[in-house]
């Protein structure tokens, strides 16, 4: 009788425990979002501070190619929105739905770190380094740094679909999806602060 009557408090305990456990991983992603606003806000200003010591060497505006960065932009923005739909297929509960838009995600994301890849290593091809100036150090650290962010992404969402493949729609990759998203939009955010304050106004 004593089993009885403590087996449904040990499983509304359980169940409180883990609803307080998921709760936690929210908080530790969002300290997480929160560091690395610190780091990204850190890379710009150091960015500022150093964009014009270029050592006698070509600035932003003899070095930087325009139309590349557009079309990488677009992919990236494109990729939000895809991440978006993602949840949407999330909410409509179709798992077959939200994969796909994972894997289209995840194929942009490649497409943009494909092209920042090319951009890097054509600036390298013709001489201009990370260690040919400061101008070139803060623009190699702080884009390559998102570009490093996004590549996490990939993998964080590939590893997220065999989750979903094997388990399907559950309340933990349901979270999951949520933070990804999230995050995802969040690099987006700071490659519009990228573009328009390193590429944009480089040029200008």
């Amino acid at each position: 009788m004593a089993h009885a009557h403590h087996q449904p408090f040990a499983h509304e305990g359980g169940h409180e425990g883990h609803h307080d456990l998921e709760e936690l991983r929210k908080f530790g992603f969002w300290i997480f979002l929160i560091t690395d606003c610190i780091l990204f806000a850190t890379l710009f200003a150091t960015y500022f501070v150093l964009h014009e010591n270029t050592a006698g060497g070509p600035g932003a505006k003899e070095i930087f190619e325009l139309p590349g960065v557009i079309v990488e932009t677009f992919i990236l923005l494109t990729s939000s929105f895809t991440s978006g739909l993602a949840v949407l297929a999330l909410n409509a509960g179709s798992r077959k739905g939200l994969i796909g838009w994972l894997l289209v995600t995840i194929l942009l994301g490649a497409c943009f770190i494909g092209m920042e890849v090319t951009e890097f290593l054509k600036l390298v091809d013709e001489g201009h380094t990370i260690h040919s100036n400061a101008f070139l150090s803060g623009f190699f650290t702080l884009v390559g740094t998102h570009g490093m962010h996004v590549s996490l992404g990939i993998c964080w969402i590939t590893a997220l679909i065999i989750q979903l493949s094997r388990h399907g729609i559950t309340p933990v990759t349901q979270r999951k999806v949520h933070i990804t998203s999230l995050y995802w939009h969040f690099l987006d955010a700071v490659w519009i602060f990228v573009f328009t304050f390193v590429y944009l106004l480089g040029v200008s």
